[in-house]
């Protein structure tokens, strides 16, 4: 079968002229030779070099539970606080429908600092055990050090984190367990008090007894989720003393059931609040708009994100919001199964979105892909931001039935330029021309080169571990944001910046992508600009305060912490 893969004109031309001498004479012959040496855009790094020999197990069988084509998630987080990205993976066990022969268990990988990682999750007791989802990393409860919460389907895990490289299970004591089925979760400061509370995506009331029947051939299939009933989000608040408060219901959101799969929180409106956008399988998408005294408004109908132009709910799976065109205004992605297309919301300044995808250049690359993780990051450092997805089909009989929709589909990778987006997939390295059933999507500079590196999780299959090389000959500042009135991952915060004549805005969204978490740290790209006229900071509150930093240093990372005045 030929392979799928479609292309925009525009990025369809820019590839040919990309891959294609002008003319085959004597002095074009050493460019075409440097262009066929160079190390790909991205490139895998396997096993035997990462030391990252972790497989996810979906415990398929042949009723086809909907669980085992869902997940899983992945991170990248600093555990031991050395200033290197760690990971970890998440993992399908025990579960009503499924009991393994042997434990199943997640697992922490140590960055040895030099491209390799080792094995701790022993040590660190965080295996989880359970039929797991995603996993969320935040300092909860303000002590410096990164916790993290797995979501499952059954009772979720909270793993506080003891500062010696090992954790304790405290879901118990904190009450952020949850029932049913977890997806995606986020943590957020929704009141500005200065603690990161927890949003946990509810997706479906699963049955295992629940079937949408056998086709001709006498197979089960994962079905669509029409089948099941929706269920209402959970909304924790921080009480600071190490427990949180189902506030579910006062603040607006138990009143709505849907089928969430993922949600990013991030600033709309500007007005130092966090709002929740919320993607939903076969309903309408929410956008939880934050009114502040605790309450939200769902407004996604009226803003234009609930439906498809045509007034469809769509099987929205990985979301992300950010600031792509740099009018100081945060926009949003959702993606969704074949033929929906996926939307680029394009933010109107007013409370209203348009759907650009089509004229970004995104839409018709995605027409016939399932997108799950997904994030805008600047991979070259050229200060715009690009967007990378991964992809694949729920339904693994799906290639008995369709000719242009595949159970295991390619990566995609854009390179925005600040207005529209170019497919540069088939040229940014031989991984993009290979298949996968993948599903999150975690992005993080695990070598600390300031270009950022992407991990992706593959149902039933090993992760894939892809090291960024096209950042270089581009300077970048990284920065990690310490907040101290704020929340203290910042969560909120903008960073805005200029060099040259090269301006950028970017805001430090909770969560994103699809069941992940990301490295905390935000790279600001500076293409050709080896100095830095300033960068400022506005902390994550009304009215906040406003830092301005100059003779900043570049390529290397920086800390700022609020309210002290310098970086260090």
């Amino acid at each position: 079968m030929t392979r799928r893969f479609p292309y925009t004109s525009v990025s369809r031309r820019r590839f040919l002229q990309g891959a294609v001498p002008a003319a085959l004479s004597l002095r074009g012959l050493p460019a075409l030779a440097a262009r066929s040496l160079a190390p790909p855009a991205f490139e895998q790094i396997l096993p035997a070099r990462s030391g990252i020999t972790w497989v996810h197990t979906a415990a398929k069988s042949a009723e086809k539970h909907l669980p085992e084509t869902s997940g899983a998630g992945c991170a990248f987080l600093d555990y031991d606080n050395d200033g290197w990205m760690d990971i970890y993976f998440v993992n399908s066990g025990k579960a009503e429908f499924y009991t393994p022969a042997k434990p199943i268990r997640n697992a922490l990988y140590r960055n040895n600092r030099d491209g390799t990682f080792t094995d701790v999750t022993e040590k660190a007791g965080v295996a989880g055990g359970g039929y797991g989802m995603g996993v969320a990393v935040g300092d909860y409860n303000n002590d410096g050090l990164p916790d993290i919460y797995v979501t499952q389907v059954g009772r979720n895990i909270l793993y506080r984190n003891n500062g010696d490289g090992t954790f304790t299970d405290v879901t118990e004591k904190a009450g952020v367990g949850c029932d049913g089925w977890s997806s995606s979760a986020v943590w957020f400061d929704y009141d500005n008090d200065g603690r990161l509370d927890l949003f946990v995506c509810q997706f479906v009331e699963f049955d295992k007894t629940t079937s949408c029947g056998l086709d001709a051939r006498g197979r089960h299939h994962y079905c669509i989720p029409k089948i099941f009933k929706p269920r209402p989000s959970r909304l924790f608040h921080n009480n600071g003393d190490g427990t949180f408060t189902d506030v579910s219901r006062e603040a607006g959101i138990s009143e709505h059931l849907g089928k969430a799969w993922g949600v990013v929180a991030t600033d709309l409106d500007n007005d130092g609040r966090m709002d929740l956008f919320v993607s939903n399988d076969t309903t309408e998408n929410f956008l939880f708009m934050n009114r502040g005294s605790g309450k939200f408004e769902e407004n996604g109908f009226a803003s234009g994100v609930a439906y498809s132009s045509e007034g469809r709910a769509r099987s929205g799976m990985g979301v992300d919001s950010a600031d792509y065109d740099n009018d100081g205004w945060m926009d949003l992605f959702v993606a969704n199964i074949d033929e929906e297309i996926f939307s680029l919301y394009h933010n109107n300044h007013d409370g209203t979105f348009d759907d650009v995808a089509m004229q970004a250049g995104i839409g018709m690359s995605t027409r016939w892909m399932s997108g799950w993780g997904l994030k805008f990051f600047d991979y070259d450092n050229d200060g715009e931001l690009d967007l990378i997805l991964c992809n694949g089909f729920p339904d693994d009989l799906v290639d008995d039935l369709k000719t242009q929709v595949t159970w295991q589909e390619p990566l995609l990778l854009f390179h925005g330029n600040g207005k529209t987006f170019a497919d540069v997939s088939a040229r940014s390295g031989p991984i993009f021309s290979e298949r996968f059933a993948a599903r999150g999507l975690a992005i993080g500079d695990f070598d600390n080169d300031g270009a950022v590196d992407v991990l992706i999780s593959v149902n039933d299959a090993a992760p894939i571990l892809l090291k960024n090389n096209a950042a270089k000959g581009s300077h970048w500042l990284g920065v990690n944001l310490v907040g101290k009135k704020s929340n203290p991952d910042a969560i909120g915060a903008r960073v805005t910046y200029s060099a040259g004549g090269l301006t950028g805005s970017r805001m430090k969204v909770g969560g994103g992508s699809f069941l992940s978490s990301h490295d905390p740290r935000i790279v600001l790209g500076l293409g050709g600009h080896a100095k830095l006229d300033w960068v400022e900071v506005k902390w994550p509150q009304p009215g906040g305060e406003t830092e301005r930093f100059t003779n900043l240093p570049v390529d290397r990372y920086i800390t700022i912490t609020e309210g002290a005045g310098k970086w260090r």
